[in-house]
This record gives structure tokens, sequence and C-alpha cells, in this order.
């Protein structure tokens, strides 16, 4: 068995062999089996379901959405799911094709339903897709999983809106805190460069402005012509910023080459935005990684 397992995905791709298998019922359990896309969705979910769902995340710490091809262990997850969360706005290009060989009946819930979404580009049409760098955004998404959950377990219903409604109570006064944290930056300072346009709801709420990014667009995966590199280094110096923010998720190789022909510095360490951080990182739920990426970026533009 284990042998034509092998030679199936070698020779059929990697969906075949789930496609084809005969579906198994889950083993009976207590909690809400959830499958949650992105790190930062099942971060959300974790702090709504906690141990009243039994939480799996096809991306994990490090992963870029952008980049991702899924495997048969996601279309096996998707199979047993009763719930499957997503980003949205296109940002899970993958993911039609991993519902589809799954056959799931569970409920996938857009959890960017209601988010003001910002203006795409040509590689992401549907809009902007990184939901998670506002606060306000985070909230909104919050809502959309506990009520989702409500839907699927009634039961436990009192349990799901009071642990959203105490991770709301910290998101709001993480968002008080990064108002007041942006303000101490010299208002000639508040000037941004990272390493893609992932920060652009983050901008907008929190007043910096973006000058660029490395690679021009809202997906990690494009390259940028020389000329667009050229552009971007005279912006940098014509506009006097301090610094580039590179990003954990993408080699900050590029980055560095920029900055020494710009004549500014590459922000040691590293912004969280495609993916959250390690376990253990401090990084690792959606209010650690803002804070962290606040003070980063408050640090390095006073």
């Amino acid at each position: 068995m284990r042998t034509l397992f092998l030679l199936t995905v070698t020779a059929l791709g990697t969906f075949a062999l789930i496609a084809c298998a005969p579906a198994t019922s889950p083993p009976a359990t207590n909690q809400v089996k959830v499958l949650a896309t992105t790190t930062q969705v099942a971060a959300l979910a974790e702090q709504v379901g906690g141990n009243l769902i039994e939480l799996n995340s096809i991306l994990k710490s490090g992963v870029d959405a952008h980049e991702y091809q899924a495997t048969p262990q996601d279309v096996r997850a998707a199979a047993e799911a009763q719930i499957i969360f997503k980003n949205g706005v296109g940002l899970e290009k993958w993911l039609d094709k991993v519902i589809e060989n799954s056959g799931t009946h569970a409920p996938i819930i857009d959890t960017s339903q209601g988010v003001q979404i910002r203006k795409g580009d040509a590689e992401e049409p549907d809009g902007d897709p990184h939901i998670w760098q506002s606060v306000p955004n985070v909230i909104i998404m919050l809502h959309n999983i506990r009520d989702e959950l409500v839907k699927v377990d009634p039961a436990n219903a009192a349990a799901y809106q009071a642990n959203a409604a105490a991770y709301e109570t910290k998101l709001n006064a993480l968002d008080t805190y990064i108002v007041q944290q942006i303000a101490t930056i010299p208002p000639e300072n508040r000037k941004f460069v990272s390493n893609h346009d992932a920060f652009g709801y983050y901008v907008a709420r929190y007043g910096l402005t973006f000058v660029g990014s490395i690679i021009p667009s809202m997906d990690s995966s494009f390259e940028p012509s020389a000329q667009e590199l050229v552009a971007l280094v005279n912006a940098i110096r014509a506009q006097k910023v301090k610094a580039i923010f590179t990003e954990s998720s993408i080699t900050p190789t590029l980055a560095q080459q920029i900055a020494q022909e710009a004549g500014v510095k590459v922000v040691d360490g590293a912004l969280y935005g495609d993916s959250l951080g390690a376990p253990g990182s401090g990084a690792d739920t959606i209010d650690g990684m803002l804070k962290a990426n606040t003070d980063l970026v408050v640090a390095n533009l006073k």
C-alpha cells in the first residue's frame, strides 16, 4: 500500500491520490474540526475557539501564501474539516483545487467579508489581501469567525462570544498603542519602504507615507524590473527615507542591494508581512505581530 501511494503521487500529482481515494469518516470528537488557510486566520480561530476546537492550519509560520503549493495533506485536512476559514480577497489561489479534490461539504467562510478592501494591482486584481495589517480589519475577521463557530456549535455559543469579546478588548488597546507609538515618530520621518506591498492597510490606518517597495506588487512572487528598482532608489534618496524594512518570509538580498545603492540602512530583524512568527517568537498571534512590527518601525524611523 505504501508503494502504491508513492507511485500514485509521482505519476498523477499531489491531488490525484486523495481525490480518487474512498471517503472516510473522521473519528468522533467533541471538538469542532476547524481548518484555517493562513497563520493569521488560524491565530484568530484559536482565540475564539480555544479548546473547543481542533484547529489545523494549511500555512505554517514563515510560509508565503502567494507562493504556496498545496499538498495531499491539505486535501485530507479539508475532507475532515467541519468548517473552513479563509482570508479571502484572492489570497489563497490554490484553495479551490484543494476543496474540489477533498469533496468536503464543510462551509467555507471568507473572513474578509465586511472589510473595506483596498484596490489591488495586476497581480492581485481582487484587491489588497493583506487585511490583517489593520486592527479594525482584524476585529471584523474575529467577528466573522465567532459568528460562524456559533452556527456550527450553538451549544458553546456563550464561550465563543466571551472569547471573542476578550480578544476584541485586547485588540482595541493595541490599536490605541500603535497610534500613540507612530505619533512619536517625527512627521518628516514617517516614510515607509518594505520588501513588497503587504502593508497598505497598516500605512493607511496609522499615518505613515508609503514611498515604495522592493517588489512593487502585492504578490511577493512578482519580479521587479531594473527600471522599477532605479525608480525606487531615486525615490528613497529624494524623500530622505531612513530605512528599508525587510520581511520574515522574503529573502533580504535584494533589499540589501537597494539600500546600499540608496545609502540607507536595512533594518536588522524583519517585519511580519505575509506570515505570523514562529511559536514562542512573540509574533505568533496577530496582536503580538502588530506590536512587534510597530516597535520595529518606531525604533528605526525616529
